[in-house]
């Protein structure tokens, strides 16, 4: 974007990062917030999130000149919500100002009405005391003081009356509660990033209210105070949710206490990020234990939430936050998105990715937040919706060492063992080791079944030599007996352990390692998924080789 002239008070379009640009107002920042060296650069206060950041001037361009340019380009939905609170803004500002001109008229012709009621006045209290002093020579002390005394109750009298006169113009003004809440200030600044793009909240003063704000800025203050609507069908007989002094969302165990005796749960604030099939199970192993837990789902339909909140407030207002999402995409968007995680971190902030990803991914995530004065472990988790329902997950961690004893407590609460392997990175290229082995295993039991049913033999007598030879496991019965019973509702859903076999080919392919069993069974669910399996278990994969 090219330079322009701007100054406070401007609305504009900001482009920020790699993401398009976004309609926002320049305003001043906190006191205690310093303007980045370097380029010239404006605080920006962005529509329609709760976002505010350091623009490089060369990234802004003026709102009006370019709107239809931007409308035309950007579509999307909250796209088009900031740009309608852009205009309720500008409604509303317009509205003021026809107020203020309209006051000012009344104003002016109270004054004047004023002046002409008060001037025969001043004749007529001169006539009357010349009158009464010529009347009254002989008595002089005492007309002096009558006329004192008159004067005295005259003027009083004149005085209150102007008061009273004057006061619609005290009315017409807007009291203090409605006025724009263009630059709200606190003294204490919770977060605060440097770089252009820094971004932090702060809390409304006593002397700035939330009611009647600028819109602008309505919706970010409400985020702070307003109660959110947050239920959560799948953990919501076992929780409860309350609301702390913070105004962040906070989920408590129901009965507070730990269920497991030998578990002290930490002291530190702990936040969660995505609640699918092993968030859930997780975050409620974490409350049983007594964790206080802040939680944030980046689907709004997903477990019948309403979202209010963000991950930046989820980690500014946290200790340690942990996140378990789906994918690198998804990984990477949570930190780096708008009002992600990045926004929230300052230095001794914690943050836990708990994702299967490839190393590549985890390592860049890592470098973020250690550059923003983070700590950083990573901790993919083996097992499946019901090993992380029942706590028996197994954690593989990487990182910041001091983070991993840090989580201890928690580490316990969710999983039956961890193992710390080091640097980042080591713990994401054993997740895929093991999940390709327990992927490749999978499309070999589906292969085994379907092979006996096509040869005339027992499916069922096929499972039970099975189940009385050294391949015995949990996992072949549960496995097994689903689909025989043609169940095939999600414990690990197929298209993530077919993105955990490509990953895991992808890592043999860096250090020119083979993986031709992994690449065979990579095959059959993509098979899998061209047959709309995506979101069924990893055993559909046994519809692949029906089909």
């Amino acid at each position: 974007m090219a330079a322009v002239s701007l100054r406070l008070g401007d609305l504009v379009w900001g482009k920020l990062g790699r993401y398009p640009p976004w309609p926002g107002k320049i305003v001043n920042p906190p006191k205690d917030l310093k303007k980045p060296r370097g380029k010239k650069c404006f605080f920006v206060k962005f529509f329609g999130t709760e976002d505010h950041a350091w623009i490089k001037v060369e990234q802004l361009k003026p709102y009006h000149a370019h709107k239809e340019e931007m409308i035309k380009i950007n579509k999307g939905k909250r796209f088009q919500q900031a740009v309608d609170a852009v205009e309720e803004f500008l409604r509303r500002a317009k509205g003021k100002d026809q107020t203020s001109s309209h006051n000012s008229a009344d104003d002016k012709n109270r004054r004047n009405s004023s002046e002409e009621r008060s001037r025969p006045n001043s004749g007529d209290e001169k006539r009357k005391l010349s009158l009464s002093e010529g009347k009254v020579k002989k008595n002089m002390g005492e007309g002096k003081k009558r006329v004192s005394s008159g004067s005295s109750e005259r003027g009083s009298k004149s005085s209150l009356k102007r008061a009273q006169e004057q006061s619609p113009r005290k009315r017409g003004r807007p009291p203090k509660d409605e006025k724009d809440l263009t630059i709200p200030e606190s003294s204490t600044i919770k977060g605060m990033m440097a770089g252009t793009m820094a971004a932090f909240k702060w809390q409304p003063t006593v002397n700035e209210p939330v009611k009647d704000a600028d819109p602008h800025f309505h919706h970010f203050l409400l985020s702070q105070t307003e109660k959110p609507a947050v239920c959560y069908q799948a953990i919501t007989k076992k929780l409860k949710i309350c609301e702390e002094e913070t105004g962040s969302t906070s989920i408590q165990a129901a009965d507070s206490t730990a269920v497991n005796g030998s578990i002290t749960p930490t002291d530190k604030k702990i936040g969660f990020l995505g609640l699918g099939l092993m968030g859930s199970g997780i975050v409620s192993n974490l409350l049983k234990m007594g964790h206080t837990v802040t939680v944030w789902n980046r689907t709004a339909e997903k477990e019948g939430a309403r979202l209010g909140r963000t991950p930046a407030e989820v980690v500014s207002t946290c200790d340690i936050t942990f996140a378990c999402v789906s994918d690198p995409k998804a990984a990477k968007d949570l930190v780096l998105g708008p009002s992600g995680v990045l926004q929230g971190i300052r230095p001794g902030k914690c943050y836990v990715d708990m994702s299967t990803v490839d190393a590549d991914t985890v390592t860049e995530l890592a470098q973020v937040i250690v550059s923003r004065g983070g700590r950083f472990l990573e901790a993919p988790v083996s097992g499946n919706q019901q090993l992380s329902n029942d706590g028996m997950l197994v954690i593989l961690a990487a990182g910041d060492r001091g983070l991993y004893e840090d989580c201890s407590s928690c580490f316990q609460a969710m999983g039956k063992t961890s193992f710390f392997l080091g640097e980042v990175g080591n713990a994401a290229k054993m997740m895929l080791i093991v999940n390709m082995v327990q992927g490749s295993f999978m499309a070999t039991i589906a292969e085994g079944l379907t092979l006996a049913q096509v040869t005339g033999q027992s499916q069922q007598t096929f499972l039970d030599i099975l189940n009385q030879g050294q391949l015995a496991s949990i996992f072949l019965d549960q496995k097994c007996q689903n689909i025989l019973q043609g169940n095939f509702k999600p414990d690990f859903y197929l298209k993530y352990i077919q993105k955990d076999l490509r990953l895991a080919i992808a890592l043999g392919d860096a250090v020119n390692h083979p993986t031709p069993m992994a690449a065979a069974a990579n095959e059959v669910y993509k098979r899998a998924k061209a047959l709309d399996q995506s979101d069924n278990d990893m055993s559909a994969v046994y519809r692949a080789y029906i089909h």
